[in-house]
């Protein structure tokens, strides 16, 4: 159920209409309460704003999905995109969400769910904003999909090792990125013309935004909110979906992967991905 039907469907509603809004609003998301949020005390640096429509209609959001997709690499950001209130309106779709695929049988994301894709490459609405999560699927129809539905997109996004499949489009040439934590030095090794960015919740370059593993799509997705409403809205959003994660307002707070893990012998790690290994069945080498 989407939070604005929860919200509509919620005893509490009528209670809410008839006290004062503020009561039972987010927090402000003022400078100053952004500061402290943030720990570090940081900000992102520039809104650099996108452009809503016009006429109010929806913003058209394709999450391109094939085998082995990570559910919350896509389903994180889907809630987020999918329940968007801007001034408290519940009668409309701020951003509509649909899924992408080569073909539009059935699929296995992570974990075996199965999900029928929306569209195929071919019959896909033009996109204003692409979601790409980590997944199996990289074959040339894909990578041309991508390309070509950039050119047009406010916003590219990657999530997670999402990242390796938006580089192989060579979109990322030239400019800094992000991924999982254990797959910075593969990406590295793997796309050398990609600035490969530490320790961070996303990325953004142009029209080309990267975020780190899993969880932070969600903070991504939030951001991208944040740039076509503002952070009023991405707040309300964030605090609708009991989401307490301010990732969103200070990339720079996933510091904790920006040092590679040193491996001891009670807890060996592997050193090139940082991940934990069994000595036993773990190559090595001298």
């Amino acid at each position: 159920m989407k939070r604005r039907e929860l919200l509509k469907n919620s005893a509490a509603l009528g209670l809410m209409a008839a006290m004062p809004f503020p009561l039972f609003a987010a927090p402000r998301a003022d400078a100053e309460s952004s500061k402290s949020a943030s720990g570090a005390g940081k900000l992102v640096a520039a809104l650099n704003p996108l452009k809503r429509p016009a006429d109010g209609s929806s913003i058209p959001v394709a999450f391109l999905i094939s085998e082995d997709s990570v559910l919350i690499d896509f389903g994180g950001p889907w809630e987020v995109f999918g329940n968007v209130m801007p001034d408290g309106r519940m009668d409309i779709d701020t951003f509509r969400v649909y899924t992408v695929a080569e073909t539009t049988k059935p699929i296995k994301a992570s974990g075996g769910m199965k999900i029928t894709p929306d569209y195929t490459l071919e019959t896909a609405p033009a996109p204003k904003v692409i979601v790409i999560p980590a997944q199996s699927n990289s074959s040339e129809a894909v990578l041309e999909w991508i390309r070509k539905s950039s050119k047009t997109a406010d916003v590219t996004m990657s999530v997670c090792t999402g990242a390796y499949l938006l580089a192989r489009t060579g979109l990322l040439d030239g400019k800094a990125a992000t991924t999982h934590h254990a797959s910075y030095v593969d990406f590295a090794l793997k796309f050398p013309n990609v600035r490969v960015k530490r320790g961070v919740r996303f990325v953004e370059d142009g029209n080309l935004a990267t975020s780190g593993g899993l969880a932070c799509g969600i903070d991504l997705a939030l951001r991208v909110v944040e740039r076509y409403y503002g952070r009023e809205v991405a707040t309300q959003a964030a605090y609708n979906m009991e989401y307490q994660g301010q990732g969103w307002m200070n990339p720079d707070s996933n510091a904790v992967y920006a040092t590679q893990r040193t491996s001891v012998n009670h807890h060996p790690v592997c050193t090139v991905c940082s991940m934990d290994i069994d000595r036993a069945t773990a190559p090595n080498s001298v």
